[in-house]
């Protein structure tokens, strides 16, 4: 059985499932070279507008094999390095991804499956799924994914679940700012649907310029950060898509990227 299942449909929304339910889609070294590889393909894929991250069965992730952490305990400081490394590509590809990235968690999210969460653009949780940042109870710390689960949380909150590694339901990772929207497991799905017809209706350049921008800004000084988004929005307000997108809008009809093919 494949550790992944991949799919690209019709609208341009690409689907990467954790496809190791008997494990609880515990991901080890293969599965994260598998995950680095997808992504990395999905990001220069032409037709790709949307990225969704899912999972089979019953939980999302339960975060690292413990197979693959036992072989880890036993590498070396150099060995275990070069890993944390392919972790630090996974959680950084997938931060960086061009196009929106969806997460939907179904179940169990834990240790650096909440990083997977952390670094979507957006995540709809079943009302089912749990949440934590176990990694202290290990005698560790989520060291890699920490970058993108502060970004998510904030620092106060992070302090509390890294520290304390406590589990957490959905509803709490929705008032901390993990998750954006909860609903029942049955409804699950078409809460996703919604999502993704919101954002295809969206402009797909000024999706990605959105996304560069949250990124930019970020991590920008004043003097840098003034300069670019006020060039930013000079640029795609007289870009052919801010033109069709602006048109539209005034002409009160479809814009181009919504009209039917």
């Amino acid at each position: 059985m494949s550790s992944l299942l991949t799919s690209l449909d019709t609208r341009g929304v690409a689907t990467i499932s954790l496809n190791r339910p008997a494990v609880h889609n515990a991901f080890d070294d293969v599965v994260i070279a598998e995950l680095n590889s997808a992504i990395a393909g999905y990001a220069r894929h032409p037709e790709v507008r949307l990225l969704v991250l899912q999972a089979e069965g019953k939980s999302f992730s339960a975060g690292a094999d413990l197979g693959w952490m036992k072989r880890m305990a036993s590498y070396s400081r150099e060995d275990n390095l070069a890993d944390a490394r392919e972790l630090e590509r996974l959680m950084r590809g997938l931060y960086d991804f061009p196009k929106p990235t969806i997460a939907v968690v179904q179940g169990a999210a834990y240790g650096g499956a909440v990083g997977l969460v952390s670094c979507c653009d957006l995540a709809l949780a079943s009302e089912n799924a749990s949440f934590a940042l176990s990694e202290a109870k290990l005698g560790l710390a989520p060291a890699v994914i920490s970058p993108f689960v502060i970004a998510a949380i904030g620092a106060r909150q992070a302090s509390r679940y890294f520290l304390t590694a406590e589990r957490f339901s959905a509803a709490t990772a929705r008032e901390l700012g993990l998750v954006h929207e909860v609903a029942s497991a049955e409804a699950l799905g078409e809460a996703v649907e919604r999502l993704l017809a919101t954002l295809l209706a969206n402009g797909p350049v000024a999706l990605m310029a959105c996304k560069a921008l949250l990124r930019r800004v970020a991590a920008a000084s004043s003097p840098e950060l003034a300069a670019y988004t006020t060039e930013l929005i000079a640029s795609l307000r007289t870009s052919q898509e801010g033109q069709e997108g602006l048109g539209a809008f005034f002409d009160k009809r479809q814009p181009a990227w919504q009209q039917k093919k």
